[in-house]
């Protein structure tokens, strides 16, 4: 049987790059079954990714021929920092894609909803902290574990960090399995949360579109006659490109939150919020002087799809990998399992719910406005994917721009805060 693994000589990146699509054929079947109108989406992809990294980690795979050249030793192995790799790269695309999308609607959107925008990111962020903070109250549970399962539950990487840093080394391990144990359910809770809930209410889903879209459209802007705006592709790939560049730059900008100046607690935008900033602003004023800044909308659509696709097929393996390495490791019982699920599975549904009610009965916005900004406020990149297609409409975008910064910034805090108190 071994002249198979000599007939499939596959090693190195080109094992990753064949997972990676596998997982992404696989996924997208997935994704497209239909259960009373209700699908995974795109969500299909990181259920595949997620077995993939929990089965190729399994010791019992290194006996069998060519499959043995895909397991994955650890979390530490190097096909794991090329997922990793992977995960970074789709999510620039994605974010950036998606600031591009928004950017001629999101500041008129911005100026006319902010102070929804900020009320929904304060409640969502802190009804999942107080569940959090009563969880970790819990005998036997603590705040590392806590913290790690509110990340896992929002799917916010900068939160995971943050309560890293803040708890002592020797408690990253807990921070780390409850991240894992909650993140599946983060994903999927809130793709299925924004699908439910227009069938739920039998939405009218093109009265919802021009709800969306009413007093949100961007101004026209006249060109100058008689002057040609020059680009520097006909695609926009190379405003693309420079944007994501500057935007990197920008999310990599590092601000420390605790007296111990760069060594203790910081914070950053990181390559969701730099990029999306970025591109929000560039998509918003189009050129500089005669120099269009205009990315093509195929281009858009292509690297916001493919973007997504990369991101959760390397999130989805690293958290399987992740999952199965922490358990291994775990000395904290598997009960904690159980209890990292259960928690993850509140702290997701709960600020969904509070959130959208409040968005729906208080602030009276339009459903997908709301549902928009429930994906901002659960920082919830596939379910911002999954959303647009429900919706027929790229203006949903707007609405989880808006209110992602204002998320991110408190998961970040509300994390370092519950480590450092309780």
């Amino acid at each position: 049987m071994d002249i198979l693994n000599k007939i499939f000589s596959l090693s190195g990146m080109t094992v990753v790059i064949f997972g990676a699509f596998l997982i992404a054929a696989v996924g997208y079947a997935l994704g497209r079954i239909t259960i009373k109108g209700v699908s995974l989406g795109t969500a299909g992809v990181f259920l595949v990714a997620l077995l993939f990294g929990y089965l190729f980690t399994l010791t019992g795979l290194t006996d069998i021929p060519v499959l043995k050249n895909f397991f994955i030793e650890n979390a530490a192995a190097a096909n794991v920092k090329y997922y990793k790799m992977l995960e970074s790269l789709g999510l620039v695309l994605f974010v950036t894609s998606v600031g591009f999308i928004a950017g001629p609607s999101f500041f008129r959107n911005l100026k006319k909803n902010a102070k929804s925008y900020v009320l929904l990111g304060v409640l969502i962020v802190g009804s999942g902290a107080l569940i959090c903070a009563l969880f970790s109250l819990i005998p036997g549970i603590g705040s590392p574990f806590g913290t790690g399962i509110l990340s896992g539950a929002l799917t916010s990487t900068p939160g995971f960090s943050a309560a890293k840093s803040a708890v002592a080394e020797s408690a990253e391990g807990l921070v780390s399995l409850g991240h894992a144990v909650a993140y599946p359910f983060g994903v999927v809770g809130v793709v299925l949360f924004v699908q439910l809930i227009p069938k739920f209410l039998k939405a009218n889903m093109e009265e919802e579109r021009i709800k969306m879209k009413k007093g949100i459209e961007a101004p026209v802007v006249q060109e100058e006659t008689g002057k040609k705006l020059l680009s520097l592709d006909e695609y926009g790939l190379g405003t693309f490109g420079i944007t994501m560049v500057l935007g990197i730059i920008f999310g990599s900008i590092t601000i420390p939150l605790s007296s111990a100046g760069f060594d203790g607690a910081k914070f950053s935008l990181g390559n969701t919020g730099g990029p999306l900033i970025i591109a929000l602003i560039i998509g918003h004023f189009g050129r500089i002087g005669r120099l269009s800044l205009k990315v093509h909308d195929k281009t858009l659509k292509v690297f916001r799809e493919f973007g997504l696709m990369l991101f959760l097929i390397g999130a989805g393996v690293e958290g399987g990998v992740e999952l199965v390495s922490q358990v291994q490791a775990s000395q904290y019982g598997a009960m904690l399992l159980l209890y990292g699920f259960l928690g993850g599975v509140v702290m997701t549904t709960i600020p969904m719910f509070v959130g959208f009610f409040f968005a729906k009965k208080v602030l009276k916005i339009s459903l997908f406005n709301n549902l928009g900004s429930i994906t901002g406020g659960m920082t919830s990149t596939p379910a911002l994917g999954t959303l647009i297609g429900v919706s027929g409409t790229d203006d949903v975008a707007s609405a989880y721009a808006a209110t992602y910064p204002v998320a991110l910034v408190l998961i970040v805090l509300a994390s370092q805060l519950i480590a450092v108190l309780i």
